[in-house]
C-alpha cells in the first residue's frame, strides 16, 4: 500500500461503538405471565398473549405472538390488530430489552406493513416499564398461524392452503388444562414439558426430593431431564405412547401438589437427594 493510501486508511472516521447491552440471565421475571413469555420463547410454536403499553407508551393494545412470517419483528395486519414476535432474528443479552424495543417500532407501523429488524437494539426501556402489569391476557395456543390474517385474509383460497401447510409442519402443542405451564406435544414420542415460575434451584432441589422418594413421575410416565430457559427450569416427562393433554389433566393436578410442596421444602437435601441432583443437573439442556 503507498504512503498515501496508508494515510487515507488511518484518516477514515471510525465507526461508533456500539453500546453494549449487559447479560440477563432471567429477562421476564416481574413481569405478570413470565412462564407464558418463556414458553413462547422457547417451546411453544405458535401462540400469543394480549397486552396493552402503559399511557407513558401511548397505551397501545397489541398481541406479542410467537412468531411472524419471514422471522419479522412485527406486523400490523389489515385490519389494524398489531403483533410483535418473541421470537426473532437478532437477540442481546437482554430478550426484555430486544421484544420492547421492537414494541415501541411497530407502533409506528401502518396497516399491512411489517418490521424487519437486522440490527441489536440500543440501550433503552424494557418490556417492564412499556407493558402494563394489568392488561395481560391469557395465552392462547394455535394448530395454525391464522392470527397473522385478517378475516378477509383468510378467507381466500391460497391463504387456506398456505395455513394448511404450515400445520403440518409444526409439532402438535397444547396446555394441560388446569395446569399453567404445563404443556404437551407430540413428536416421535409424546412429552410433557413444564415451565417452572420458581426458582431453578428450587426446582433441581424439588425433583431431587422426589426422585429420591420413588415420586417423581405421574401416570407412568418417565422423568428424562430439564431444559433451561431464560433463568427458569423446564422439567421434562416421556408420556405413556398415544397420551393427549386432556387425559394428564387429573394426574398431574395430584402430581402438581407433591411437586409444589417438594419445591417449598427448605429441608436440607440427604446425600442420595444431592448425588439424585447432581444427576439432574448433569442431563440439563440449554436453549439459547
Amino acid at each position: 500500500m503507498s504512503k498515501k493510501n496508508r494515510r487515507g486508511a488511518t484518516d477514515r472516521p471510525a465507526k461508533a461503538k456500539r453500546p453494549n447491552i449487559p447479560f440477563v440471565e432471567r429477562p421476564f421475571e416481574g413481569l405478570p405471565r413470565e412462564s407464558d413469555l418463556v414458553a413462547m420463547r422457547e417451546i411453544l410454536p405458535l401462540a400469543t398473549l394480549s397486552v396493552k403499553t402503559t399511557e407513558e407508551f401511548g397505551g397501545v393494545e397489541l398481541h406479542l405472538v410467537t412468531i411472524l412470517p419471514q422471522m419479522s419483528a412485527g406486523l400490523r395486519r389489515d385490519d389494524d390488530v398489531l403483533l410483535v414476535a418473541i421470537q426473532s432474528l437478532t437477540s442481546s443479552g437482554d430478550p426484555s430489552l430486544d421484544i420492547a424495543t421492537n414494541v415501541l417500532r411497530s407502533i409506528e407501523l401502518e396497516p399491512g406493513q411489517v418490521l424487519q429488524v437486522s440490527e441489536l437494539p440500543e440501550p433503552g426501556p424494557r418490556l417492564q416499564e412499556v407493558l402494563d402489569p394489568d392488561s395481560f391476557g391469557e395465552i392462547e395456543l394455535f394448530t395454525e398461524p391464522t392470527f397473522w390474517m385478517s378475516e378477509t385474509e383468510l378467507a381466500k383460497p391460497e391463504n387456506k392452503e398456505a395455513l394448511a401447510t404450515a400445520r403440518e409442519q409444526l409439532i402438535p402443542t397444547a396446555q394441560v388444562p388446569g395446569q399453567p405451564g404445563a404443556y404437551w406435544c407430540r413428536m416421535s414420542r409424546e412429552f410433557l414439558r413444564w415451565v417452572r415460575p420458581e426458582p431453578r434451584d428450587a426446582v433441581l432441589d424439588g425433583l431431587a426430593r422426589l426422585r429420591v422418594a420413588g415420586e417423581g413421575s405421574f401416570d407412568e410416565s418417565r422423568f428424562v431431564g430439564a431444559f433451561r430457559a431464560q433463568g427458569l427450569l423446564i422439567p421434562v416427562w416421556e408420556l405413556q405412547a398415544g397420551s393427549e393433554a386432556d387425559e394428564l389433566a387429573e394426574p398431574l393436578a395430584e402430581f402438581a401438589a407433591q411437586f409444589d410442596a417438594a419445591i417449598a421444602s427448605h429441608e436440607p437435601l440427604s446425600s442420595d437427594e444431592k448425588r439424585a441432583r447432581a444427576g439432574i443437573v448433569s442431563r440439563q439442556v440449554t436453549l439459547r
